[in-house]
């Protein structure tokens, strides 16, 4: 509900490009988390979200925060500014929900805990791997022992398509771009933490000015006991698939909770999902997304493997 104690959350939304269209496409389902304004620069990115989904349109972060009446703030910027956008909307004393990784290393997420405890204001990192059912369901079965001793964790993730040059030019490359969701969700299931990484990246860049950033990386890691294998890759034949499979003395169990056969109805439900609790999260409650420190340690995972394939590739 609204920081008023009536009615849905209010958020508004700060950037309005693939990934916050794919926030708005998912809450326009929610009935207790609404967008009702965007900030963002670009005029046809602005009014196409104003046109479809009924929102005041602000081409600034300044301008959404003066006009008021909003409860709390999405950040869906290129990640190189999450930190600046950060800082603004924890001055103006606003609950945040931020899109992953949160900055494009472990300093840039530290200065944004920084910004939000001096405002004391709430920061939620949106992973939405972990408002998945399936997943959900497949840690509590980790954690109640289902599994036995936990062996393996293979984590797989394969977009459709490349994303475009201007988009990676700023995204830090495929280890914070698509690696972090790995390392959270590898982190998230087994309750345990990274220790030890080797990594590999595929010679293939075919975008020629994404500055060498690879189409395709491998990483095995220690994760406690057990040790984990994330697969990242930019071409899937069919549209984006992810996945995962763990293995245990006592039990195996394979999930692809992203599939491009049933579309992006997993993740817009998530979502929805991750939103409500966030709201809750804003408005006094326990936080059951990911936090500061948890986004920390991801990207703290993808400096280690993109510094073991370093001298092939920029990352």
């Amino acid at each position: 509900m609204g920081s008023n104690g009536a009615g849905p959350f209010r958020l508004g939304l700060v950037g309005a490009g693939r990934m916050g269209s794919t926030h708005l496409r998912a809450l326009a389902e929610s009935t207790d988390v609404v967008v009702t304004a965007v900030a963002e620069p670009v005029e046809q990115l602005r009014e196409a979200a104003v046109a479809a989904h009924g929102l005041a349109g602000f081409t600034s972060l300044d301008a959404m925060l003066d006009a008021a009446g909003i409860d709390g703030v999405l950040i869906v910027t290129p990640s190189d500014s999450h930190v600046d956008v950060i800082r603004t909307v924890a001055q103006a004393g606003l609950p945040i929900l931020c899109e992953k990784p949160c900055g494009v290393s472990p300093e840039d997420t530290a200065r944004a805990r920084e910004a939000v405890a001096q405002a004391g204001v709430p920061l939620q990192i949106a992973y939405w791997r972990r408002f998945v059912p399936q997943l959900q369901e497949l840690r509590e079965r980790i954690g109640s022992g289902e599994f036995g001793e936990l062996l393996s964790l293979s984590c797989l993730q394969w977009d459709g398509a490349p994303p475009s040059t201007a988009f990676r030019a700023r995204s830090g490359g495929i280890f914070v771009d698509m690696g972090v969701h790995e390392f959270d969700q590898a982190r998230w299931l087994s309750g345990q933490d990274f220790t030890d990484f080797t990594a590999l990246a595929s010679s293939v860049v075919s975008d020629p000015d994404a500055g060498g950033d690879p189409d395709a990386a491998q990483v095995l890691a220690s994760l406690g006991s057990a040790t984990a294998f994330i697969s990242l890759g930019r071409h899937y034949a069919g549209g984006d698939m992810a996945s995962v499979e763990v293995f245990g003395t006592r039990d195996h169990q394979r999930s692809v909770f992203l599939d491009p056969v049933d579309g992006e109805g997993a993740q817009l439900d998530a979502l929805r999902r991750q939103a409500s609790a966030f709201a809750t999260y804003a408005t006094g409650g326990a936080c059951r997304g990911a936090s500061v420190d948890d986004a920390v340690r991801a990207l703290e995972a993808a400096r280690w493997s993109a510094q073991q394939v370093a001298g092939s590739f920029a990352t």
